[in-house]
């Protein structure tokens, strides 16, 4: 069913899930059903699926799957209320969120994710809708571009960074970053020439293709937006997985669920007991890192974490 593709840490996501037979789950990213076939193989004739995707070829996928439990719709997974409605479904089970670009994505060229292979310069999730990386990088300004590279990406050499995209821009006119290898080049120098010792394993370009990627996508927004409308949907008991990949994402959810579980809730100065504002609707169940044989089996997953939380 899922054409070769390993999911990340199939395991702990269905553990999580605490699937029941009976229930009704929302696989928020599915892209090529690695962790979609699981879900289906803990349901029994009464569950069901509803699978979400941006991606117009994850969704071509999905529509080739022979199961009356399944369904998938081609969406944002922030539209999951619209998605819920449209089918008719009031409450979830549990919902299932993996993060980040798709091991499809990233390996294909043409989608223009990756500084490892050329590739025009693209980074869209789904390519009918929005601007290119591109085609934002011609006409965006050096303020914006080091804005971008250091709140999404981390980029301590924001700024130098910056400054070349836009000289490379003026210089190369219509000619500029036409492949995903312009950038990295471009990248590349830059990082290299300031850094007094280069990062062991890491190419010179991640930090600036995964702000890129995070802010064409604006997956963050996205990340916001759902988590706080799936919880709304979760039934009591029902669970929320999400794997995040990296530091910005992952900050997000445990502050999320922080938030909803009300650790961060006000104190009463005399006795110390929590004062909610508003009923907490979460129960924080668990996080999960890879261990080696993970790591091992599928390299991708060394910087995953997941975390569970229960509907209260």
């Amino acid at each position: 069913m899922t054409g070769g593709h390993l999911p990340v840490m199939p395991q702990a996501c269905i553990e999580g899930l605490a699937i029941r037979s009976d229930g009704i789950y929302v696989d928020g990213t599915f892209g090529r059903g690695g962790h979609a076939a699981r879900i289906l193989a803990g349901l029994g004739p009464t569950g069901s699926l509803i699978a979400i995707d941006r991606d117009p070829q994850a969704v071509a996928v999905g529509m080739t799957w022979q199961d009356p439990r399944f369904r998938i719709v081609q969406a944002r997974f922030s539209e999951v209320i619209a998605v819920l409605d449209g089918l008719a479904i009031d409450r979830v089970d549990g919902v299932l969120l993996d993060l980040g670009v798709s091991s499809p994505q990233l390996d294909d060229p043409a989608r223009g994710f990756s500084f490892r292979a050329q590739g025009p310069l693209d980074m869209r999730m789904d390519p009918t809708h929005g601007v290119s990386a591109r085609q934002w990088l011609l006409q965006a300004s050096e303020q914006q571009i080091a804005e971008v590279l250091k709140d999404y990406g981390e980029e301590r050499f924001a700024v130098p960074i910056a400054k070349a995209i836009v000289a490379r821009c003026r210089d190369a006119g219509a000619d500029a970053f036409l492949t995903t290898g312009d950038l990295a080049t471009v990248v590349a120098g830059v990082v290299r020439s300031r850094q007094k010792r280069p990062e062991v394993g890491k190419d010179p370009a991640t930090r600036t293709f995964q702000a890129l990627r995070i802010f064409i996508n604006q997956e963050l927004e996205e990340l916001a937006l759902v988590l706080d409308r799936v919880v709304g949907r979760l039934k009591s008991g029902a669970r929320l997985v999400v794997i995040a990949f990296h530091s910005l994402e992952d900050r997000m959810v445990k502050q999320f669920i922080a938030g909803e579980s009300g650790r961060n809730a006000r104190r009463d100065p005399v006795t110390g007991a929590a004062i909610h504002d508003t009923p907490p609707r979460l129960r924080p169940i668990a996080r999960v890192l890879p261990d080696a044989a993970e790591i091992a089996a599928n390299p991708r997953s060394r910087s995953a974490v997941v975390r569970v939380a229960e509907r209260l």
